[in-house]
Order: C-alpha cells, then structure tokens, then sequence
C-alpha cells in the first residue's frame, strides 16, 4: 500500500488546508498512539506508552500541539511536551528518555503559513515505511477513546532544554574549545533560538546571535540556512571568523567564512571527511545524493574516500549509510548526517564536527576546501500536465543522450520528477559554465514541448 499522507519527511501541508488541519492532525495522532501501543513489546504489563512532542516556533504550533495531544490521549499514550525543541533534540530525548515515539510539529525550512508532523522511532531514527503505512491504515477507523482510566496523561519536561544543550556539547572534544573564536550563529527564528548561542558560547566561544527573536510569524523570513545574506552581513560586520546559520527546526546547517563567502552541504561534508580520513577515524566512506555536486565526487576520488549517492531526500541517505555500515553523508542542502554522534541530521552538531576539524587543522574554511571545486550546476523546474512522464518519451531521451556525450564524462545530466508537484526538475553541472547552462535551456525547452503535446 503506498503512502497517501506521508512524504519523505513526515506529514506536511498549509495550515488550515488537509491534512495539517486540527482534526486531522488529532485523528493522526491517535492512530499513531494506537500503532505504537501495540509495537512496543518491551512495556511491562498495564503501563502506558510514552510520546515526547517538541514543536518550533510557528504560530500553528499550539494548535496542533493540543490536537495532537487529544489524540494521543484518547489512544491511552503518555504525553511528555517541551514546547520550541530542535528536530534533533527530540531525535536525541526520545532516546534517551527511553519513550516509544517523538514527534515534531515543524515545516523545517518552509515559510510560517505551512506546518508538519514528523515522527522519529524509540532508536531515535525516522520511523520505517511499513510504520508509517499502519498509521495511515488506521486513519480510516473512528477515534474511540480508551476507558477514562486508561487515558493517557500529559507532562511538560522542563529541563529539555538544557539536556539537548549538553548533549551536543558531548559531541565535541573534550580535549578541545572554542576560545578566541567569534562566531555568528543565525537561529532562523526557529526552535534553536534558546539553543545554538548557549552551545558555542559554553565551548569558550564569543556568539553574536541573530534571527533569535521569533514571533511565530518570522521563521525562516530572509534569515537562516535558505536566506543566508543575514548572515554574510553579520559575519562582516562584527567581523566574526565564522558564520553559522540553521534552518527553523534545526536539523540543516550553511556556513560562511570570515570574508562572507559561504559554504554548502557538500563542501562542509568535504571538510568533515578530509579531516576524519586523515585522523584515521573515517569509516568506510560517504554518502550524498543524486544532486551533490560532481566536483565533490571527484575530490573525495582524489582522497581515495569511497563515495555512494542516494535518492534525494535525507531519510534514503539513512538508509544507505545503514545498508553500508558508513557514518557520514548528507545533502547539498546542508543536512548532514554523522551517524557516530547522533541518530538524525543535526544542524548544531554538525558545525561542532566541521569546527573540530577546522582546530585540529588549524586551518580556516577556505584552507580547508582549497582542494574541493564544485562544478557549475543549473537546476531548473518545468511545471508538466501531472500523468506526464518523460521516462517514456524518445525526444527526451535523445537530447539526454546527446546532452552527456557533449558533456564527454565531465559533466552530469539528471532529470527527476518532484514528490510533491507537478514538476521535472532539469539538472545540468559540468566544467564549463556555458556549456551547462545551453544544455540546461535546451533539455527544459524539449521537456517543456513534449509535455505540452500530452495536455
């Protein structure tokens, strides 16, 4: 059975608009109290199960917080609430608090008018696909709530907080600090407003933070990893020596170096990587993505650093990395992954590993990727009629052909249909920035034509 609801991170929509309505998101959380009551075999007899909600700052939040809340209630599950809480955060208490599920309300990068729930397993890890099928199955039964003595209580957990602060800082070594360093730290206006500054600033660090005053209405509003010109302008005006911008829950990391210049998933995985095959501590290789750069490919080459690409999307890099027995990988996009310090993507803890490897390397970003250069790469969407496919078409086909012997195995050329419109997304990287950006104009205008001739 596919999934009708679930994406590839959870359940996700516009407030207001199914399914991130209250009703909805009510029943979701009944069902998935139902589903997890059952799953967990460890619970002795006659004790209830127990579900952590974190949520970031956007307004919706206390709406679906509640909702959430009733429904998993009704289902005779334990509620424990820490309200504006990283991703990540809730990844690392479910965990360590020894719960059956976490949830997270958050829309992660997207502007405040969208929201979503996100679930992560007792491990701490995304939930299964076969999980997440049980839970929609269940969708379709009414909500009868449990007798009134079997309904589920709710408590807030009033030191989260500070545990999560701790808990990053361990990933960092004892054996070093940040003093003398002046960092910059963008929160996005998002669940690591009262977070990030108290981590860097606790390892020795001088933190100017900015983007930590959020209203429920300015998450991700031209601040943090997706707008990243607060920080550029930050970083140069109190003349930091680094730049660190996360996105509204968290869990995706940019950085930017003393002068401005900033630096994306691949590169920042690159320093990552280079400073761990170099300190022997690297196990097997990295994994990216069917969109990290070529560039990047050919420098972890250079390394003789195996490399392995996924599908789009951080849970399939998850999944490749497990399948591999490899600790490290991420995305263009800046969620990075480092398996042997956390069990999700983490924004903070992933700076702390490029900030340790640039103390142990003594180096600054730009020394430390002087090896690693990205290809130029053009990513154009063309919006198509929804049954369209162009797997099937031969024009397309023939100009992709025609496309990679120009490109003569310098270059990449990946079409892809997104998972969430109606859309191709045209990619296009190669050495030469002319060549790739005619063959990018060329490719959308034949996807474009051939799909018109369908409607």
């Amino acid at each position: 059975m596919s999934r009708k609801y679930f994406g590839t991170d959870g359940v996700r929509g516009k407030v207001g608009e199914l399914p991130i309505t209250p009703e909805f998101v009510m029943h979701l959380g009944y069902s998935a109290g139902k589903v997890l009551a059952g799953s967990d075999r460890r619970l002795p007899s006659g004790e209830r199960p127990g579900v952590i909600i974190g949520k970031d700052t956007r307004i919706s939040g206390y709406m679906l917080e509640s909702a959430l809340q009733a429904g998993l209630s009704a289902a005779g599950v334990d509620v424990m609430l820490v309200g504006p809480m990283p991703t990540p955060a809730i990844a690392y208490l479910t965990r360590a608090l020894r719960l059956q599920a976490g949830v997270v309300i958050s829309a992660s990068h997207n502007p405040f008018e969208d929201n979503g729930i996100k679930f992560f397993s007792a491990s701490g890890s995304k939930l299964p696909d076969k999980t997440e099928r049980a839970i929609e199955a269940g969708l379709s039964e009414p909500i009868v709530a449990m007798p009134s003595a079997q309904l589920g209580k709710a408590k807030r957990i009033e030191d989260a907080a500070g545990r999560y602060i701790e808990f990053c800082k361990s990933s960092f070594p004892n054996e070093l600090d940040l003093r003398g360093m002046k960092i910059v730290v963008d929160c996005a206006h998002g669940a690591t407003y009262h977070i990030a500054p108290h981590v860097f600033h606790e390892l020795g660090a001088e933190v100017i933070a900015i983007g930590n005053q959020p209203d429920g209405l300015n998450i991700n509003h031209h601040c943090g990893s997706t707008e990243p010109a607060a920080l550029q302008a930050a970083v140069k005006k109190h003349k930091a020596d680094i730049g660190i911008a996360l996105d509204g829950d968290g869990d995706r990391l940019i950085m930017a170096d003393a002068d401005g210049a900033l630096y994306d998933g691949d590169q920042l995985l690159y320093v990552i990587a280079k400073q761990r095959q170099k300190s022997g501590t690297l196990r097997g290789g990295l994994v990216g993505t069917l969109m990290t750069n070529l560039g990047m490919e050919h420098a972890l080459e250079k390394l003789k650093v195996p490399f392995a690409r996924a599908n789009v999307g951080d849970r399939y890099v998850m999944e490749m990395l497990q399948q591999k027995g490899w600790y490290l990988g991420g995305e263009t996009s800046g969620h990075i992954l480092c398996l042997d310090k956390h069990t999700t993507g983490d924004g903070i803890v992933s700076a702390l590993q490029v900030l340790h490897a640039l103390r142990v390397g003594k180096s600054t970003l730009a020394e430390a990727t002087k090896d690693l250069t990205l290809y130029p790469q053009i990513l154009i969407n063309v919006r198509v009629p929804k049954t369209f496919d162009f797997r099937d078409n031969i024009p397309i086909q023939a100009i992709l052909v025609e496309a990679e012997c120009s490109l003569e195995g310098a270059g990449r050329v990946l079409l892809r249909p997104s998972g969430t419109e109606p859309l191709v997304r045209v990619m296009v990287e190669g050495k030469s920035r002319e060549k790739v950006q005619s063959w990018a104009d060329t490719i959308s205008e034949t996807v474009r034509k051939e799909s018109a001739l369908t409607e």
